[in-house]
């Protein structure tokens, strides 16, 4: 029998599988606050220059003060970086005030320097209380540290892809779930401690690791300890927790103003789920290949007491697992590596578009949601919508895949999230509604490209080479989600340039995806030369162990994900 089978003589769906996925899907909700806490802890506040020092202790109101201290920018307001050398004081009189604009260019084009913000600078704290724009004056000449902060984290994420990746298949699932959880939990602490912006991002590398870590093996464990007809519907409650995720962060960040106290209240939980992940049983399945086949069988009869099936899991040995893992590694027989991805004309050509459309839905992705400030809408609220719009996104896009098939499902969300970036750069910024909902349909075309290429992807690459491919692409993904914040930077140069470059690349990846094979009602390929054999138009002799591959499937699409 497969292993499959050894689950269900355990109880597939009973009360282990409720308990153990339930708590594996909570820490996930709080996934996205960390992600996405950027929008909030860095959020920039209205600033400008403080008043001089001489003005400090004057009757004079807000208001005037900075009338007489502050000019006006090119779009009338005042200016974020500059102020006047000294107080303006004809700014004060009555013809002054009632003509304040003009005069104020005038004066300002002729006779009054300016200097920047020497006393420093101060702050609107309508919206957020205190961040680490305010905290640390990441403003002005040093504006470009706070897209650097979200870089550094998204190379945790990166990098804590690669270490615990390997890490999770030599040591095991639970030991590494346990080891992200406290790292999550004592790094988001260090965080809100930080007492420098360098600390701060060295924690928040950190958590990026944390967040890949946690990702990884609790994806593994769940599909690893559920059956296979259940995996895609355990698949999309996990991708829904995390929509559920962007709400939750919404919702805290409008109850806490503090940014240090907003990250300890995504990060503190993290250590309940510590103590909670004490409880979870290492996967048989990876205990099994791992030559510990006595705690696997051990683990399997924990599972069928825990679910009421004594006589059942009684009934499990040695022998029953030895030739159930047999079968589940027959079609995995032999060594391949990265460089497979690109050694033939057809994993080639696949590698490179499949590549071209995760890094860009990755970096437009990020490109939209990690800059909410710019539609001048209530960001907590945009926050909920963006979270929202992921719901129909994923039902409308699952919808379609079954009907129309991949490959223009994919082509058509990347194409209409890259027209619906491009159009908001020709509508004004006074029209907030307008730009709003563009963005939002962008957003939820993204999201709904990412639900498709995970499936996508794992039906085009074969059985044998499946993970080292999902493992491509998705370090593909990582470098677009590291970049994306640094293009905003080109808006200093160029105001409209950053919108064409996250509008052009869904496009353009969007047109790569056409020369991707359809693969809807297709068997799943098994080898290389089934690959090749598709691109030719032969059809491949599929052997009697695509059962097996199917149901593997879902396991290394959702491991992936993370």
């Amino acid at each position: 029998m497969p292993f499959g089978d050894l689950l269900e003589q355990a109880g597939g769906t009973g009360r282990f599988q409720i308990v153990h996925v339930t708590l594996l899907c909570i820490p996930v909700l709080m996934m996205a606050s960390h992600n996405l806490l950027q929008n909030f802890v860095a959020a920039v506040p209205p600033h400008f220059c403080s008043a001089h020092t001489n003005l400090s202790q004057s009757q004079l109101s807000p208001e005037e003060t900075l009338l007489v201290t502050v000019p006006l920018d090119q779009k009338g307001k005042p200016d974020r970086c500059q102020r006047y050398v000294a107080p303006q004081w004809y700014l004060l009189t009555k013809n002054g005030t009632s003509s304040s604009g003009e005069e104020g260019d005038t004066k300002d084009g002729l006779d009054v320097d300016l200097q920047g913000c020497t006393d420093g600078w101060s702050y609107n704290k309508a919206e957020m209380s205190s961040t680490i724009i305010s905290e640390w004056h990441l403003v002005c000449n040093q504006h470009s540290l706070k897209q650097m902060g979200q870089t550094i984290y998204m190379g945790g994420v990166l990098v804590g892809a690669l270490v615990f990746g390997s890490l999770s298949d030599r040591y095991g699932r639970r030991i590494l779930l346990l080891i992200s959880n406290l790292l999550m939990a004592v790094s988001g602490t260090c965080v809100a401690l930080s007492n420098s912006f360098s600390l701060f991002c060295l924690f928040r590398f950190g958590c990026g690791m944390a967040m890949s870590g946690l990702g990884l093996n609790t994806f593994s464990l769940i599909v690893e300890w559920i059956p296979t007809r259940v995996r895609t519907v355990m698949g999309t409650i996990t991708g829904y927790c995390y929509t559920v995720g962007q709400l939750l962060l919404a919702l805290i960040a409008y109850f806490i103003r503090d940014w240090r106290w907003l990250t300890l209240a995504v990060s503190l939980p993290y250590y309940v789920f510590f103590l909670s992940a004490w409880w979870f049983l290492e996967s048989s399945r990876w205990l099994a290949l791992s030559n510990k086949p006595e705690q696997a069988i051990k683990n399997l009869k924990t599972v069928a007491k825990f679910n009421g099936r004594h006589e059942e899991g009684d009934k499990i040995d040695i022998n029953m697992l030895q030739e159930s893992m047999k079968k589940e590694l027959s079609s995995v027989k032999g060594s391949y590596s990265v460089l497979d991805l690109f050694r033939t004309p057809a994993m080639r050509n696949m590698t490179v578009c499949l590549s071209a459309v995760w890094l860009s839905t990755s970096f437009a992705y990020y490109g939209l949601a990690m800059d909410l400030q710019k539609f001048g809408v209530d960001f907590y609220l945009i926050q909920v919508i963006f979270g929202a719009v992921d719901f129909p996104a994923k039902v409308i896009i699952t919808v379609s895949m079954c009907i129309i098939g991949r490959r223009p499902s994919q082509c058509g969300v990347l194409i209409i999230a890259g027209i619906t970036i491009l159009i908001n750069l020709l509508v004004p910024y006074d029209k907030q509604m307008t730009r709003t909902c563009l963005a939002v349909l962008g957003k939820g075309c993204l999201a709904a490209s990412f639900s498709c290429c995970y499936l996508y992807s794992g039906e085009l690459y074969p059985t044998i080479i499946r993970q080292n491919g999902m493992g491509w692409v998705s370090t593909m993904a990582r470098v677009g989600a590291m970049v994306a914040p640094m293009v905003l930077l080109t808006a200093d140069h160029i105001p409209w340039l950053p919108g064409l470059i996250y509008g052009g690349a869904p496009i353009l990846s969007g047109v790569a995806a056409i020369f991707l094979p359809e693969t809807l009602g297709s068997p799943l390929p098994d080898t290389i030369q089934d690959v090749e054999d598709r691109r030719s138009g032969r059809n491949s002799k599929m052997p009697p162990k695509e059962t097996i591959i199917l149901q593997n499937t879902q396991a290394n699409l959702l491991k992936q994900a993370a």
